[in-house]
C-alpha cells in the first residue's frame, strides 16, 4: 500500500520531501500547498520568489507538473506566532453559556478554527473576542493556540451544535466525555437515493486518502469509526432521499460524510464524497445540521441538552419536518 503524504516532513521553514506517487501529476503549486497547509496565492508568491525546486531546478511556473520521486525542496514563509487574534465581527449564536462552557449553533459556511486555507475570521476567533477569559487556557497549556476552548469540530459546510470550554475543568471533562463516548451528538442529514433499513451502523475505519490527500476514506489501517443511523423519512421528489438522524460513537473527520458515501448514500450536495450538485443550496453547503447535543456538566450535578432546528436553508428541502 502507498504510504500517506507526510504532512509533517517539513520544520516550517523549509521543506525537503520526496514526491509521492499520491502527488504524481499534480500541479506544483497545489503540490505545495498540500503538503504544507499554505493557501494556493502563499504557494504560487513562493514560486514567484524562486522559492521551489524540482531536482535542483528551480520552479517558474505554477502549473509545472510534479512527478513521482522527484525531490521537492521550497523555502517556506515565517509562520505566525500561531494564536488566535480576537475577531469582534464574527457573530457567535450562543445558545446557552455559564462559567465552565459555552454551546454554540454554527453556521454553515463558517471555520471553527484557523488552519490550512483560512486563518481569520473563525468561530473560535469571535468566541474569545466575547470570551477573553478562554485564552487562559492557552496561556496555562491546557488547548493548542489555534483551538482555545475547541472540543469538538464542524466541518465548514455542516451547521448546528458546538460546546466549547472556557474553564480547565470545563476543558477536561468534555473531553473525556467525547473518549468515552458519553457526549451525544445527534445529526439530521438528507442523503441520496431511498435507503433501505429503517436503522443501521456503519462501523468502518477511516483513513487519509493515498491518492487524494484532501479526503479520508474507509481503510483497514485506519482509526475506528462507528455511526448509528435511523430513516426519518423517505422523500421521491425532486429526487430519491432519505432523510436519516445520525449519532456518531466516534468523531473522526469527516466521518459522517466518509461513511454515507460508502454505503453509497452520500449526503445532499456533498460533492466531496458525492456526485449530484443540488442547486437549491450553495456550493459549498451541504445538507448536514448538528441538532442535538446532551453532555453531563463539568461542574453541578445535571445533563445539558441542547436543540438547534433546521436552520432556513435547509428545512425547505425536507417539507412536513421543518421544526425537525
Amino acid at each position: 500500500m502507498t504510504p500517506d503524504i507526510p504532512l509533517d516532513a517539513f520544520d516550517g521553514e523549509a521543506l525537503d520531501v520526496v514526491i509521492p506517487h499520491a502527488l504524481d501529476g499534480v500541479r506544483v503549486d497545489r503540490a505545495l500547498a498540500m503538503l504544507t497547509g499554505l493557501s494556493r496565492g502563499e504557494a504560487h508568491q513562493v514560486i514567484d520568489e524562486g522559492g521551489v525546486r524540482l531536482n535542483d531546478v528551480v520552479v517558474t511556473k505554477a502549473s509545472t507538473v510534479t512527478q513521482e520521486g522527484q525531490r521537492l525542496l521550497a523555502i517556506l514563509p515565517p509562520p505566525d506566532d500561531g494564536s488566535v487574534t480576537p475577531d469582534p465581527t464574527v457573530l457567535v449564536d450562543v445558545v446557552y453559556e455559564d462559567d465552565d462552557v459555552v454551546v454554540v449553533n454554527k453556521d454553515a459556511g463558517l471555520v471553527v478554527h484557523p488552519g490550512a486555507g483560512q486563518r481569520e475570521g473563525t468561530l473560535v476567533a469571535g468566541l474569545i473576542a466575547r470570551y477573553p477569559d478562554i485564552l487562559d487556557l492557552v496561556e496555562s497549556g491546557v488547548c493548542d493556540p489555534v483551538r482555545p476552548g475547541v472540543v469538538h469540530r464542524l466541518d465548514k459546510g455542516t451547521s448546528g451544535l458546538l460546546v466549547f470550554a472556557r474553564t480547565a475543568i470545563g476543558f477536561q471533562s468534555l473531553s473525556e466525555q467525547l473518549s468515552e463516548r458519553s457526549m451525544e451528538r445527534t445529526y439530521l442529514g438528507l442523503v441520496e437515493g431511498h435507503v433501505v433499513e429503517e436503522r443501521g451502523v456503519v462501523d468502518a475505519p477511516i483513513g487519509r486518502s493515498t491518492r487524494q490527500p484532501t479526503l479520508m476514506v474507509v481503510r483497514g489501517d485506519g482509526r475506528p469509526a462507528r455511526t448509528g443511523y435511523r430513516v426519518i423519512h423517505r422523500f421521491d421528489k425532486p429526487h430519491a432521499s432519505t432523510l436519516l438522524e445520525l449519532k456518531l460513537d466516534t468523531g473522526r473527520t469527516h466521518q459522517i460524510r466518509v461513511h454515507l458515501g460508502t454505503i453509497g448514500h452520500p449526503v445532499v450536495n456533498d460533492t466531496r464524497y458525492g456526485h449530484r450538485r443540488d442547486r437549491r443550496l450553495s456550493d459549498e453547503r451541504f445538507f448536514l445540521h448538528s441538532s442535538r447535543l446532551r453532555f453531563e456538566h463539568p461542574v453541578r450535578d445535571e445533563m445539558i441538552e441542547m436543540h438547534a432546528p433546521l436552520p432556513d436553508d435547509l428545512a425547505p428541502l425536507v417539507p412536513g419536518f421543518e421544526q425537525l
